[in-house]
């Protein structure tokens, strides 16, 4: 373990164990290990001790431990039980201080639960106990001998909770179309397409550029946005090996494939792991968006984001020469198992974008790829293998966390510290955006989006309860704004595989990856305040 890893070992648990301990005014018991949790997991996110999708395996772990209503804090094991006895009229005595203000006591359940009995009669005795009857007490019954033990007064959760975040509905999406991805890439379909999006754009290095970008950014918003790079990266390197040397558009062509496939990755909500954080936190703050709303706001802004980024690399890098010799050669696979993923391919994107006409849900959606690639002999156990699982891990993780935090009341404790409705809705949208687009050109756009969706969401549920503000718009363009982190070669998968080809330097990433990102960020802002909210209310 490296230096950086040992500090960020050091910090997490640090972090981790003040939280919890620190006396915190307005915070509950629960809300403070989660908030341990959480300092935990950032640090972690950002300084990678351990992989990060492990970290998302370690939050689920610590949550229900000690979170859960089965683990070793709030479990109903933990409650003291009180002397009992049976006296001669067959009534149960009991300490008084056993009965709460409403007259209930608490019995520790056969199911480990907490459960609430109003006895039908007490009895004071006159020695601190009384003697009560009703259902349920007798010799057997166990009684928790302080009524407002944490077991009783904290609504915690049941540990399966935590576990089945594996399998929400925006990770089936994401799942959905990794197995579409899958299909694709084994019978050729990505490539065959960019053979025929291709075709018109001629032979004019700015307009192959421009064919270049559209077909990246059109893959990749289905497709994972590393493939996808990796995928049009063996379009662009023979391209790239007949340019002369000195001719500068041969950085332009290289830097068009992680530019659009960081800006195609938008377009819909399977693009990007970002985008599906950001579909989840708002679920679970009550608002559900689906395939072709998310489409109807995200597509036209990638499009308009593709041609600039286009405008500007090809300013940036002027070309040298007026012609390009492109090899568009081949044909479609056309095996009885290649026209079964095409069709499965086109039913799934038929189905995802008309899902307010039909009313079945993405996620529902989704599951056919999962389930009837396999099954019809179009996927194998190797291609399942494939699956990016730690993504998924990743995002259930951050999805497990936000649900605490909001469960918890930790998310609206850490809002309260903090007087949003002084900044304006322009002012929240920019001071989230901005801090996500930092914090996602230094780590992963999915750890970024993790860390700053539930604490967005928590403001924004808040002022879109007491003020004009559309949590929606605002939600979408902070997912969109760390979507165009993509300054650093570490920023994105694919900016290093572009790095990786030895064509580019980090100062040209850099330039491009800012010039674009700020241009997205000032617009998607504008669009999240103003036309964006009135295409979804």
């Amino acid at each position: 373990m490296n230096a950086k890893a040992l500090i960020g070992l050091a910090l997490g648990i640090a972090g981790f164990a003040a939280a919890m301990l620190v006396p915190l005014n307005g915070l509950e018991l629960s809300a403070q290990i989660t908030l341990g949790i959480f300092v935990l997991a950032a640090v972690f996110w950002i300084t990678e001790p351990i992989p990060i999708f492990a970290t998302s395996m370690l939050v689920i772990l610590l949550q229900v431990i000690l979170l859960s209503s089965q683990g070793i804090v709030f479990s109903v094991r933990t409650a003291p039980l009180a002397e009992t006895e049976m006296n001669a009229t067959g009534a149960l005595v009991v300490p008084a201080t056993v009965i709460n203000d409403a007259g209930v006591l608490y019995l520790n359940a056969e199911d480990k639960s907490a459960r609430a009995i109003k006895p039908a009669t007490i009895v004071p005795l006159g020695d601190d106990r009384v003697a009560v009857t009703g259902p349920g007490l007798d010799e057997t019954a166990r009684v928790i001998a302080d009524p407002m033990h944490r077991s009783i007064t904290v609504k915690s959760t049941p540990y399966a909770t935590f576990y089945a975040t594996l399998a929400s509905p925006i990770i089936i999406l994401f799942m959905g179309g990794f197995a579409l991805a899958a299909a694709a890439v084994k019978f050729g379909l990505d490539l065959s397409l960019t053979r025929v999006l291709l075709k018109p754009f001629g032979t004019k290095p700015a307009f192959v550029c421009l064919g270049l970008m559209l077909c990246t950014g059109t893959l990749s918003a289905f497709m994972s946005n590393t493939a996808t790079t990796a995928m049009m990266m063996t379009v662009v390197l023979p391209i790239v090996a007949t340019m002369s040397p000195t001719d500068p558009f041969r950085k332009g062509i290289a830097l068009a494939i992680p530019v659009a496939a960081n800006i195609g990755g938008i377009a819909t909500p399977i693009g990007t792991p970002p985008n599906a954080v950001a579909l989840a936190a708002l679920k679970d703050a009550g608002y559900t968006v689906s395939f072709s709303s998310w489409m109807m706001l995200a597509t036209p802004f990638a499009i308009v984001m593709l041609v600039f980024a286009w405008w500007l690399l090809v300013k940036l890098f002027k070309p040298a020469t007026n012609h390009f010799e492109l090899n568009l050669s081949g044909s479609f696979n056309k095996s009885p198992k290649a026209l079964i993923s095409y069709a499965i391919f086109a039913i799934t994107v038929l189905l995802w974008v008309t899902e307010k006409v039909h009313g079945i849900s993405t996620s529902m959606v989704a599951f056919l790829p999962v389930a009837l690639l396999p099954a019809l002999g179009v996927l194998d156990k190797k291609d399942i293998r494939g699956f990016s699982w730690e993504v998924l891990w990743l995002m259930a993780g951050g999805i497990s966390l936000g649900l605490s935090m909001k469960d918890t009341g930790l998310a609206a404790w850490l809002i309260g510290q903090v007087s949003w409705a002084t900044l304006g809705n322009a002012g929240v949208v920019v001071v989230f955006g901005l801090v996500g687009f930092v914090l996602a050109n230094l780590v992963s756009h999915t750890v970024s989006s993790t860390i700053i969706m539930p604490l967005a969401i928590s403001v924004g549920a808040t002022l879109a309860a007491t003020g004009n503000f559309n949590l929606v718009g605002a939600v979408v363009a902070i997912a969109v704004i760390i979507s165009l982190a993509m300054a650093l070669p570490i920023s994105t998968p694919p900016n290093a595989i572009a790095m990786s080809t030895g064509v580019i330097e980090s100062k040209d990433l850099t330039k491009t990856g800012l010039i674009v990102g700020l241009v997205g960020v000032t617009l998607s802002v504008l669009l999240g305040l103003t036309l964006w909210p009135a295409l979804v209310s």
